[in-house]
């Protein structure tokens, strides 16, 4: 008997799905900062044992959408609850649940199987956790809980086992030897988006876009020439910074986290062109892959 199962990831922005999602699968495969929004894209994950698949879900955080790309994110989001076998709808001991009541009201409605995460238990106390449990109860009452430290990974090989068990009886989805459904230069624009958000501040991680150009392989080397896309000219002087310094820095930070991704040495080429206002521009978003086909 074989098991297969689409398992996806929702919740508000910071809660911790990609570290989760990451935790999960075993590889880091969904950025990871401290900032809103990381994730723009849906983002699977497969994980594959001689009797079960499960396939990996993570999603943008839910927010109120400013723009077309949030719009776009929400999307996103909102495609997780219709096809997912299992929903993991994830909280944390700091998250506001009113901050987007729409949102698990779907959740409710949704018919897949709903597990509760409730994470970052290390940073609360017994008392906190046990009245969360109780709301999230009230709240989601067909759900079942699970208080977890994906950081920690303290709970975390008790919901994989559950998760397992949920699994439908199916034949895999995907290759057995399949990691992900993106492709490579996927996994290189969000090392490079990555280390954009860790290394400017205010609305400039925000404004943008990263697109491989060109990707070529070779027996010891990977050449790779990206292009760091962003809305005014004067981002664009911010991000390649004082002669050249801010731009050397991420260069430099993102070669190193592609070489351990890939296991290769990596010669990386940034270039910082505009594309004004393309947050906003439908034919731009698709261009960019914010397309739900």
């Amino acid at each position: 008997m074989h098991r297969s199962g689409f398992v996806n990831i929702v919740g508000n922005p910071n809660v911790g799905k990609s570290t989760l999602m990451n935790a999960l699968v075993g590889e880091r495969l969904s950025i990871i900062t401290s900032k809103a929004q990381t994730t723009r894209h849906r983002i699977m994950g497969i994980v594959n044992g001689d009797d079960f698949q499960i396939v990996y879900s993570d999603t943008p955080g839910v927010l109120k959408p400013n723009y077309k790309l949030q719009e776009q994110m929400l999307e996103f989001s909102n495609s997780a609850l219709v096809d997912a076998d299992i929903l993991l709808y994830v909280t944390d001991v700091l998250d506001n649940p009113e901050k987007n009541r729409e949102f698990i009201e779907k959740v409710k409605k949704n018919r897949a199987r709903t597990l509760l995460i409730i994470n970052k238990i290390d940073l609360t106390t017994q008392a906190t956790l046990e009245q969360l449990v109780s709301f999230w109860h009230k709240e989601l009452p067909d759900a079942e809980i699970y208080p977890i430290s994906a950081q920690e990974s303290f709970g975390v090989e008790d919901l994989f086992e559950r998760i397992k068990e949920l699994l439908p009886e199916c034949p895999p989805y995907f290759e057995k030897d399949q990691m992900t459904d993106k492709p490579a230069k996927f996994f290189v624009t969000e090392i490079i988006r990555e280390k954009i958000l860790q290394n400017y501040d205010k609305e400039i991680p925000y404004s943008v876009e990263v697109e491989v150009e060109s990707f070529k392989e070779e027996d010891h080397l990977i050449r790779i020439n990206a292009v760091i896309y962003v809305e005014r000219d004067s981002q664009k002087g911010i991000i390649i910074g004082r002669q050249g310094k801010a731009l050397k820095k991420v260069g430099m930070e993102s070669r190193m986290d592609i070489e351990t991704f890939f296991d290769k040495k990596v010669f990386l080429q940034l270039f910082v062109k505009v594309d004004k206002d393309w947050r906003q521009k439908s034919g731009r978003l698709k261009h960019y892959g914010y397309d739900l086909n």
